[in-house]
């Protein structure tokens, strides 16, 4: 797998230099970022791998990394973002109107949101697919098994369609109980107003840890839907904005390729012989200036964030929910998530 790593952040940017023509770096979000000397992100309201305040208010999770992720691009510290929780009924109309400078809110890419809303879709962080939870005690063992059971769902989303996509194609009735945050939906799957509660993989593992007592719940082992890619939204035309939203992503998997963690940065950005870690710390080249920013951009969010294994680890695997990496894993390693070659 290594010409996936030449084929990778550095590498790539390497054979951009070459080309007769730079893409222009012009961006009114990216200047406002600059000039306001903060990043305006757009998360969700609270739901544990993904977004949440811990108990002394600090924002924690996968999406909250990126969003300091590309403030340390930017500014220069990944302390210099103010989020905004958003529910998943108003989170793309406060995209499209100017409110937030990106979306990273545990949203799914889709067809529609690209094209009928007009949004972008720069990366995704973080595979899945609609997952069912139900209480043991329901003594269900498969999806079509809910027939006539109600399940607590987040309105405003795919997964209403998914629901009445599955009824319809199985001559079965999977009633829903909707709200506007997944803490509420929770909090009623665990008060007995439904049978159960259904979200993305990593929303339903988050959902169980919230539980009393979790050992009382079970995943059934069909997903619904279809592959879910998550990740960041961005507005359509501002095109410099959106590559520098998506080249954050690949930098943090290129440092997991590379073997660069938070703890091992400084140390590797010392003396390196490596043409690929040469680059990725701006030793070598001008990489962050066809971004938009300085050519250090990759190095600091390593050193401050750490890279991808390192962000799913602390989110969603051993240090966080227990969630094995699976489809998350680097494409080398069996999973799906891998680095972009350059022609």
């Amino acid at each position: 797998m290594r010409a996936v790593v030449i084929g990778g952040v550095c590498a790539g940017l390497s054979g951009i230099i070459g080309a007769p023509a730079r893409a222009d770096v012009t961006s009114p979000t990216l200047e406002a970022v600059k000039k306001r000397g903060e990043l305006i992100c757009g998360v969700d309201t609270g739901i544990p791998g993904y977004a949440f305040q811990d108990a002394s208010g600090e924002w924690q999770g996968l999406d909250v990394a990126y969003c300091r992720a590309i403030a340390d691009a930017v500014v220069g510290s990944p302390t210099k973002v103010k989020f905004i929780p958003l529910t998943a009924k108003v989170r793309f109309s406060v995209l499209k109107s100017g409110e937030i400078d990106v979306l990273i809110r545990d949203s799914e890419h889709s067809f529609k949101r690209n094209t009928e809303l007009g949004l972008e879709e720069p990366a995704v962080n973080f595979f899945t697919a609609q997952t069912f939870m139900v209480r043991k005690s329901l003594g269900v063992n498969h999806v079509k098994d809910l027939n006539g059971a109600t399940i607590c769902v987040e309105t405003g989303t795919t997964l209403e369609t998914n629901i009445a996509d599955y009824n319809r194609a199985n001559g079965i009735k999977i009633n829903t109980l909707l709200f506007e945050k997944p803490e509420e939906g929770f909090a009623a799957a665990e008060s007995g107003r439904c049978d159960g509660y259904t979200d993305d993989g990593g929303s339903v593992a988050a959902a169980r840890s919230t539980m009393k007592k979790p050992g009382d719940w079970m995943f059934l082992p069909e997903t619904i839907g279809g592959l879910e890619p998550l990740g960041s939204l961005t507005r359509q035309g501002d095109e410099a904005w959106t590559r520098l939203v998506k080249w954050v992503h690949y930098a943090m998997l290129e440092a997991e390729v590379l073997g660069i963690t938070k703890a091992n940065a400084a140390e590797m950005a010392k003396a390196p012989t490596d043409p690929d870690v040469r680059r990725y710390f701006g030793l070598e080249g001008d990489f962050g200036k066809l971004l938009g920013v300085d050519n250090g951009w990759s190095g600091r969010i390593v050193k401050d964030i750490g890279n991808y294994g390192e962000v799913y680890d602390a989110t969603f695997g051993d240090k966080g929910l227990g969630l094995p990496r699976g489809m998350n894993n680097l494409y080398s390693k069996g999973g799906m998530q891998g680095l972009p070659t350059w022609h």
